[in-house]
């Protein structure tokens, strides 16, 4: 049976949710975490597989862990995990989360509103995929390309 599942997060915060396959990625992501941005607010979730199948977690603000947890509960698919951001930004942590040996894919990275499309079976739940934000409307025109450039400058992602 095919779910649809609302990522709660009231405060439009960033996300990033993923899969993984070793309950050794609560503090292996924590670590890649801290050493990315100094001072960074996060709550990370992540549901185990097999054994007691507890949803473990780790952060720097306990809030965001509450949340992140309750998101990967209701998600309910084994080995995925979420990222709850507050103050820094997806493109800040993706490279070091990335490289953490368990981590296996990243469905999204974003602040837009995010639904997970999971699929349950007798055995469990697996995530297919996630529809982040809404559709487009058109494509950009000189004149926006020429706006997206000058955003990208005026805020030091781009020389």
């Amino acid at each position: 049976m095919i779910k649809k599942i609302k990522i709660k997060n009231p405060k439009q915060l960033n996300i990033v949710l993923g899969q993984s396959h070793f309950i050794k990625t609560v503090e292996d992501i924590y670590e890649a975490l801290v050493a990315s941005v100094p001072g960074i607010k996060f709550g990370l979730a992540f549901a185990e597989a097999s054994g007691p199948r507890l949803i473990r977690t780790s952060g720097t603000d306990k809030s965001l862990e509450k949340l992140a947890a309750e998101n990967i509960l209701e998600i309910g698919a084994g080995h995925s995990f979420l990222i709850i951001l507050k103050d820094s930004f997806p493109i800040n942590i993706m490279s070091a989360l990335k490289k953490v040996d368990e981590v296996v894919t990243i469905f999204c990275a974003t602040a837009n509103q995010v639904e997970v499309i999971v699929y349950e079976t007798k055995q469990g739940r697996a995530v297919l995929g996630v529809v982040d934000g809404e559709g487009p409307k058109g494509i950009e025109k000189p004149a926006q390309v020429r706006e997206r450039k000058e955003f990208l400058r005026k805020i030091g992602y781009k020389l």
